[in-house]
C-alpha cells in the first residue's frame, strides 16, 4: 500500500520537473527511509555507485548531458567523500543537488553523540563545509521543507551550480502537499534603459571593426546556447574558436572554425585569428591557467566584448542583469549587419604531423583516433595527456566533449562516463583516461558492467603520472604507480557483465581494434601502450608554463 504523500515525495517530484530521471549515490542508515520512496517512485531510478566520490563524478557527468543531476549520500562520512566531486561541479558550473540523509531532528536537538559525527553533539559542521562549494543550502524541517526545496532548486537552475539539502530521517516522512504547479525558471527582464545603452555600445564597437572573431567557452553549454551560437556562425561567416572546456560547441569540420585557443600555446593560425582580430566576442569564457598556458593570452579589454551569464562587458564598462541569451541575440544580430562581409577561412587541420606506422606515440595515437570519431559521440578525456591531446581533435557535429581542466581532479572521467552513459544510453561513449587516473575510480567499471553499459574505454598506459613528470620530477619515484594487468580487470569487477579487451602497442593494431569496436554492443577496454615521457605538444607548453609559475 502506498504511504501518505510526504516531504520525500515532494522532493522527488520537484527533481523530476528539473529533468532528473536517475539518482546516484550510496545507501547509509540515515538515508534508507528516503530511499524507500525513491524505489517506489515511478519517475526516478536509483543508481547505486561503488563509493560516494565516484557517485559525485557520475552525477556531474549525468548533469553535463542531461542538464541537472542529483546525488544522495549519508551524513558525515558519505557527504565528505563526495565533497571533492561537488567542488568540481561548483568550479565548472554543473548543477548537482547533493541530498544528505541526516540523523533525526530530535537527536540533533539533544546533541546526541551519534556515529558519523565528530562526537561533539554538533550537527552543522559539514553543512558549513558545503557552503563555499554550493550556490544554495538548506537544512530541511517539517515546516520549511517544501519552500526550501523550491528555493534551492531555483537558485541552482539560475546559477548552474550545485545545491545542498540536509534531510533528517524523520523529516523525509513528514506529510506534505503535492506541488500545485510545475517548477519553472523565470528569466528576469533587463532594464530597458540598460538594454538600449548596451545595444548602442555594442553597435559602436562592432561597426568600427573590419575583422571580428568569436571565442566561445563552456558557459555557452551550461546555459543552453549551443544551438544559438551554431546558428550565429552559419548565418554570419566569421572566424571562431573555443577554449578547451568549450570544445564541442561548434561543428569543428566546417569552414570558419580555427581550433582550440590556448594563448601562446595555440597553433599559429588559431592565435592569429583570435588575437589579431579588431574585435573578439568572448562568450562564456573563463581564462584559467591550464586553458591559456599560464595566462599567455593576449586579449585587451578595449579589443573584446565579454558575454557572461548575467552581465556583458564592452571595453571597460559592464552592463548588468542582461541574460546571456539576450546579449547573444543582440550581438549576433549586429554581427549580421557589420561582420557579414567577413570571409570564413578554409578549414584548418589541427593534426598536421605526417602519419607514421609502427609503435604508438602521442602523435600517431591521436591521428588514428581522429578517424574513429563520429557525430553524436560523447567523449570524456581525463586531465593530463588525454585532455590536452584530445584538444587537437577535429570534432564533428553534435559531439559532447567532457573535460575538467579547471578543477582537474584525475579519475573524474571514468565515473563521469558512467553518469553520461546513464543519461544517454543510446549514444556512443568514448573514455580517454590515463593509467594513473583510472586507478583512482576504477571501481565504477563494475557499475558499468552491472548495468550492461557499452562504453569504449581507452587506457593510455605510460606507466605513471606523465603530466606530473612533464611538470617536475620526470624520473622521481613519486610519479610512479603500481602496474596493473588492465585487460583482466573487467572479469574481476563483474560476475555477469560482458566485456572485450585488447592491449595494443602498434598503430595498425589500434586501427584494427577501433574498427572492431566501432559498433560494439558490449563494454570495450583498449589498453594503449605509449612511451613513458611522451606528451602532446599542447601539454608540453602548458606544463612548462606551470613549472615556471611554481618556481616563481
Amino acid at each position: 500500500m502506498r504511504t501518505p504523500y510526504c516531504v520525500a515525495d515532494y522532493l522527488l517530484d520537484r527533481l523530476t520537473q528539473c529533468g532528473v530521471e536517475h539518482l546516484f549515490g550510496v545507501p547509509g542508515d540515515y538515508n534508507l527511509q528516503f530511499l524507500d520512496h525513491v524505489i517506489d517512485n515511478p519517475d526516478i531510478r536509483w543508481v547505486g555507485c561503488a563509493n560516494e566520490l565516484n557517485a559525485s563524478y557520475a552525477a556531474d557527468g549525468y548533469a553535463r548531458c542531461q542538464g541537472f543531476a542529483a546525488l544522495l549520500t549519508t551524513f558525515g562520512v558519505g557527504e565528505l567523500s563526495a565533497i571533492n566531486g561537488i567542488a568540481g561541479s561548483f568550479a565548472e558550473y554543473v548543477p548537482v543537488l547533493h541530498i544528505v540523509g541526516a540523523p533525526g531532528s530530535a537527536a540533533q536537538q539533544k546533541g546526541e553523540l551519534l556515529h558519523h559525527t565528530l562526537g561533539d553533539g554538533e550537527f552543522r559542521h559539514f553543512y558549513h563545509m558545503s557552503e563555499p562549494i554550493t550556490a544554495a543550502q538548506a537544512i530541511l524541517t517539517e515546516q520549511n521543507a517544501c519552500h526550501e526545496i523550491d528555493r534551492v532548486l531555483s537558485i541552482m537552475q539560475r546559477e548552474r551550480r550545485p545545491g545542498y539539502l540536509m534531510l533528517p530521517a524523520d523529516v523525509a516522512k513528514k506529510p506534505a502537499t503535492p506541488p500545485v504547479s510545475a517548477f519553472t525558471q523565470t528569466t528576469p527582464q533587463p532594464d530597458s534603459a540598460c538594454l538600449k545603452a548596451f545595444h548602442d555600445a555594442a553597435e559602436k564597437s562592432l561597426s568600427s571593426s573590419t575583422r571580428t572573431a568569436l571565442l566561445a567557452d563552456f558557459l555557452v553549454l551550461r546555459y543552453g546556447l549551443k544551438n544559438q551560437l551554431q546558428k550565429w556562425v552559419t548565418e554570419t561567416p566569421m572566424a571562431h574558436a573555443t577554449l578547451l572546456m568549450g570544445k564541442g560547441i561548434f561543428d569543428e569540420r566546417q569552414p570558419g572554425f580555427y581550433g582550440t585557443y590556448n594563448g601562446a600555446a595555440s597553433a599559429e593560425a588559431v592565435r592569429e585569428a583570435i588575437e589579431e582580430a579588431d574585435r573578439v566576442i568572448c562568450v562564456g569564457t573563463r581564462f584559467t591557467d591550464t586553458l591559456t598556458a599560464g595566462f599567455t593570452h593576449k586579449l585587451r579589454p578595449e579589443q573584446t566584448i565579454e558575454v557572461q551569464p548575467h552581465a556583458t562587458r564592452i571595453g571597460e564598462r559592464w552592463y548588468t542583469d542582461i541574460p546571456m541569451a539576450r546579449a547573444v541575440e543582440i550581438i549576433s544580430g549586429l554581427c549580421r549587419q557589420y561582420a557579414g562581409g567577413s570571409v570564413a577561412p578554409a578549414r584548418v587541420d589541427a593534426l598536421t604531423d605526417e602519419y607514421h606506422e609502427g609503435s604508438l606515440t602521442q602523435a600517431n595515437f591521436w591521428q588514428t583516433l581522429q578517424t574513429f570519431i563520429r557525430p553524436g559521440d560523447i567523449i570524456l578525456a581525463d586531465q593530463g595527456t588525454a585532455a590536452f591531446g584530445a584538444s587537437a581533435l577535429r570534432l564533428p557535429a553534435d559531439v559532447n566533449f567532457i573535460v575538467q581542466p579547471l578543477w582537474g581532479s584525475i579519475g573524474f572521467t571514468l565515473a563521469a562516463a558512467f553518469g553520461a552513459q546513464t543519461a544517454c544510453p543510446e549514444r556512443r561513449v568514448i573514455i580517454l583516461t590515463g593509467d594513473g587516473a583510472a586507478q583512482l575510480t576504477i571501481q565504477e567499471m563494475g557499475s558499468m558492467l552491472r548495468d550492461h553499459q557499452r562504453p569504449i574505454m581507452l587506457v593510455l598506459n605510460n606507466e605513471g603520472y606523465t603530466v606530473e613528470r612533464a611538470i617536475h620530477g620526470a624520473t622521481q619515484r613519486y610519479n610512479d604507480i603500481a602496474l596493473w594487468n588492465w585487460t583482466q580487470l573487467p572479469q574481476a569487477l563483474s560476475q555477469n557483465g560482458q566485456a572485450q579487451c585488447w592491449r595494443v602497442s602498434e598503430t595498425a593494431e589500434l586501427a584494427d581494434v577501433l574498427e572492431k569496436v566501432a559498433h560494439s554492443e558490449t563494454f570495450s577496454l583498449i589498453e594503449v601502450i605509449l612511451p613513458k615521457e611522451d606528451v602532446p605538444p599542447l601539454l608540453g607548453a602548458i606544463t612548462r608554463a606551470l613549472e615556471a609559475r611554481n618556481n616563481a
